[in-house]
């Protein structure tokens, strides 16, 4: 490949490559795994579930989406995110064809772990193969704009499964994910596919040296900030998961927040992969970050202090305000810290993430059957977004 071409990218490429990023992420991510959370009151209310239910099968897409992660770490060169990628693009469909067809609860668990698997990988390879031919091209500040699709489906998400509610019911509820996930899919990967990219990327040299045990994922500068998002992947899952839920009993009857919470959460989640991108430019990641996380740990705050009305709208904004901020600051920021180990290091990130998010559920559910109740159950993302903090306070400056 010329100098030339990897230098330079011409706008059409970027949007193109960056659209198509964030169209694979919309699929797995909002289609695969956010999209239970609108629709897990309509199950509880088709019989379907029950709240205890509910929270096991969310940890098993977790547990899932963890193991995907992992999976990541292992075929983490470009030749392997080709083969893997699409691969696990077809597990979403087909599993998601799966979710229109079973109720029986078993069957809905080994189905949500094996969307989250594939969630999981793609979730790891997409933004890392597409980052890496962004720093190639000297477009590296852009990464962050490829999170937008997930902003743009969680408001997509919502709208179908509300106004699909009145004509589709128990696992036929999946149906609309399905119709939009095979189309947008076979298209994303397509554009992906076609990048150019070197299979030995010019950092092999280092990743050698890493092999070797001359670097590591691990030291005094990557561990505060895998300490830190590890609070934030619990943190904000519990919001993100039982929202809705938590609106349903905190509110009459009928509440358009029930529904609109939901809602929320997506409106104030499109803005904001520019936002925090453009904010981490401008006055420098780290800064963000901990900002980032005093914001998020506000909203959450508000969910056990003001219940109703008022703790809805504030956590359902705030967190879907942020979220998406942590994840592209924090893959950024440990880019910088150790630049040799591009994708290999952000499928370790998303995997300590996806651990932390498994166990968000995981905990309501003992908390649940200890006797606790689902506000006081949020008590524990509060705890886990103040660590998440302390730690963000103590990541260094990345060595120029």
């Amino acid at each position: 490949m010329a100098p030339s071409s990897t230098s330079n990218a011409s706008r059409r490429d970027l949007f193109r490559v960056l659209l198509a990023g964030s169209i694979v992420l919309l699929v797995v991510h909002t289609l695969g795994r956010f999209y239970y959370t609108p629709l897990l009151p309509y199950l509880v209310d088709d019989g379907v579930l029950d709240s205890r239910q509910a929270a096991a099968l969310a940890t098993w897409n977790y547990l899932g989406y963890l193991m995907g992660a992992m999976l990541a770490i292992r075929w983490h060169r470009v030749d392997h995110i080709r083969v893997l990628l699409p691969v696990s693009l077809a597990v979403h469909v087909i599993t998601t064809l799966l979710q229109t067809q079973i109720e029986a609860v078993p069957a809905q668990d080994v189905v949500r772990w094996l969307n989250g698997v594939a969630n999981g990988a793609v979730f790891v390879q997409a933004p890392a193969l597409i980052l890496e031919w962004l720093v190639l091209r000297n477009r590296a500040s852009l990464s962050g704009l490829v999170y937008l699709g997930v902003g743009f489906g969680l408001l997509l998400s919502s709208g179908m499964v509300t106004l699909t509610a009145d004509w589709l019911s128990g696992a036929a509820r999946w149906w609309p994910a399905l119709v939009l996930s095979v189309p947008l899919a076979w298209w994303g990967w397509r554009q992906l596919h076609a990048l150019e990219m070197p299979v030995h990327d010019p950092a092999q040299a280092d990743r050698s040296a890493a092999r070797r045990g001359q670097s590591t994922l691990f030291d005094r500068a990557s561990i505060p900030l895998f300490l830190s998002y590890a609070g934030a992947g619990l943190g904000y899952i519990l919001p993100m998961t039982f929202l809705p839920l938590l609106a349903k009993m905190q509110l009459d009857p009928g509440a358009w927040l029930v529904d609109g919470s939901w809602l929320i959460v997506a409106l104030a989640t499109i803005p904001s992969a520019y936002v925090w991108n453009h904010l981490g430019a401008r006055i420098g990641d780290r800064l963000a970050l901990r900002i980032n996380f005093v914001v998020q740990l506000v909203g959450v705050l508000a969910a056990v202090i003001w219940p109703g009305p008022v703790g809805i709208v504030l956590c359902g904004s705030l967190i879907g305000g942020t979220f998406l901020g942590a994840v592209l600051l924090t893959q950024r920021i440990a880019r910088a810290l150790h630049p040799h180990q591009g994708p290999r290091l952000s499928a370790a990130m998303v995997a300590l993430y996806a651990f932390a998010q498994m166990a968000g559920p995981w905990l309501v559910k003992q908390w649940l059957d200890f006797g606790g109740t689902l506000e006081s159950a949020f008590w524990i993302g509060v705890g886990a977004l103040v660590w998440g903090l302390l730690f963000a306070c103590l990541v260094p400056a990345p060595k120029r």
